[in-house]
């Protein structure tokens, strides 16, 4: 997502966690637990479920209406950080004129997750219209240089989503499928940047312990 001048004086509300209850007021949370079928078609696996989300809508000038994975695959996901805080990030997917959203958002304080594009839908997150077209973008709250927003809760609820999406898809848990906003062809994005722990964001993806949130 593109930089914006930060707004420190709403990392307390965004820490309290009350902030983000009171966007949310009025929308409807949603807690879709997949399964995927065998190549065989006769039998089923178990598949992640997803975490608990909840429906911010993206302004619809900012995202293209569609019917994935029929119209487009859907073989990867793009990992992002945001540049704001979680409110000033949802006021510009809300805003019409910003022609910027993306599927998911998660906050740093506790993990929250808005949902603010349906993954049917193709979200403009990755300035590429390929990859827009054949991706999942997560946007993180929080700013590359600041190693600080990317918390635990950040780290498990994110890659419990991930996880899920993969799943739904058949996307590869690797890094050839999960990838940074700054690995997409063309981009001049540099996010999630270099202090973003992969190793330890792609050991949660496959199922590794959540590191214990310290006191």
């Amino acid at each position: 997502m593109e930089a914006h001048g930060r707004t420190p004086t709403r990392r307390a509300l965004l820490r309290s966690g009350a902030y983000l209850a009171t966007a949310a007021t009025g929308l409807a949370a949603t807690a879709a637990t997949a399964t995927t079928a065998h190549a065989d078609g006769r039998r089923r696996r178990r598949v992640a479920a997803y975490p608990p989300t909840h429906w911010i809508p993206a302004s619809t000038s900012n995202y293209r209406v569609s019917s994935r994975p029929t119209s487009y695959p859907i073989d990867f996901i793009v990992i992002h950080v945001t540049q704001e805080t979680f409110p000033d990030a949802m006021k510009i997917f809300q805003d019409p004129a910003k022609q910027v959203s993306t599927h998911y958002m998660v906050a740093s304080a506790d993990g929250y997750i808005g949902q603010f594009v349906r993954e049917k839908d193709v979200a403009w997150h990755a300035g590429n219209k390929d990859y827009n077209n054949r991706s999942i973008g997560i946007e993180h709250e929080g700013w590359v240089d600041d190693p600080k927003w990317f918390t635990d809760e950040m780290y498990a609820s994110s890659a419990a989503l991930t996880a899920a999406v993969c799943d739904r898809y058949g996307i590869p848990k690797n890094r050839d499928h999960i990838i940074g906003h700054v690995e997409v062809p063309g981009t001049d994005h540099t996010d999630p940047g270099p202090l973003w722990d992969w190793d330890r964001y792609m050991r949660l993806v496959n199922g590794g312990s959540r590191v214990r949130r310290q006191v």
